[in-house]
């Protein structure tokens, strides 16, 4: 038994164009009008072309966004109009235009109390500027001022009073071949790592840290007590055995754990 027919199946043939018949073929049901793409892209084109010419006009050439205020947080010793001016952002400029990151190398080279700052936009018209200051862990007296030492041995500030807590750092070097291989900078930062390497007590009642040479560094402690540290190496070493001495006699009044191998009290 035949199948159904084309027609039946309800498939659209295509109309034929009859044979001899002149102009175009006849338009069957399946005729579609071909699109045009590039109509469509060209004006996606421009629409994002206008878009972007108008978020760049807002940014650089309207007066929408531009730095109207400059504001320093995280203060400590500086004042915020320190922080503000020593920045010296230009007003009335595009806020987008700020070298942020000059900004900050600007601050950290004028004031070398800052140890860090970050600079951010405070949209639509602030430039926030939150500092850290450095913090001083020693005092390098002379000429009846202080001289700040932070945690890395960089001496970043003069004040005339000293900070309270914060040790002097005593240098009475002898000149030597060794001063020349250990030159005062290096001095510095090695006194900074005896001090952070105390026991935490000990760090609290510490009042000088002496430096004579490389291989000569002492402590001097509240109620008169001294202790000999020797070189700056082995510090974890020293410190234990420093906690040690002080629990069986803490009525001495010199310690010595330049060998701490070996340490030693006196006095009473």
């Amino acid at each position: 038994m035949a199948g159904p027919t084309t027609a039946e199946r309800g498939v659209r043939t295509p109309s034929r164009r009859p044979r001899g018949a002149s102009g175009p073929p006849a338009r069957g049901p399946w005729f579609r009008r071909p699109r045009l793409p590039g109509r469509r892209l060209l004006l996606i084109a421009l629409a994002v072309a206008v878009l972007l010419g108008g978020v760049i006009w807002a940014l650089y050439g309207s007066s929408w966004l531009r730095v109207e205020q400059v504001r320093a947080t995280g203060t400590r010793v500086l004042t915020p109009d320190q922080v503000t001016a020593a920045a010296d952002v230009p007003m009335g400029s595009p806020l987008v235009s700020v070298d942020t990151d000059g900004l900050a190398d600007r601050l950290r080279e004028r004031l070398p109390r800052i140890a860090s700052v970050e600079v951010s936009r405070s949209w639509p018209h602030g430039i926030t500027l939150d500092v850290t200051e450095r913090t001083p862990v020693l005092l390098i007296e002379k000429g009846g001022k202080f001289i700040e030492v932070d945690v890395t041995g960089r001496r970043f500030a003069t004040v005339a009073k000293a900070p309270e807590g914060v040790p002097r750092l005593e240098l009475t070097l002898t000149q030597s071949a060794a001063s020349r291989r250990f030159p005062t900078d290096r001095l510095i930062t090695e006194a900074v790592r005896v001090r952070d390497e105390l026991p935490r007590r000990v760090a609290a009642d510490t009042r000088a840290v002496v430096v004579r040479s490389y291989d000569d560094f002492s402590v001097e402690l509240t109620r008169g007590r001294t202790v000999v540290w020797g070189s700056p190496d082995d510090g974890e070493v020293k410190a234990r055995a420093l906690t040690a001495l002080m629990k069986a006699a803490p009525e001495a009044e010199h310690f010595d754990v330049s060998a701490p191998t070996a340490p030693s009290v006196s006095g009473s």
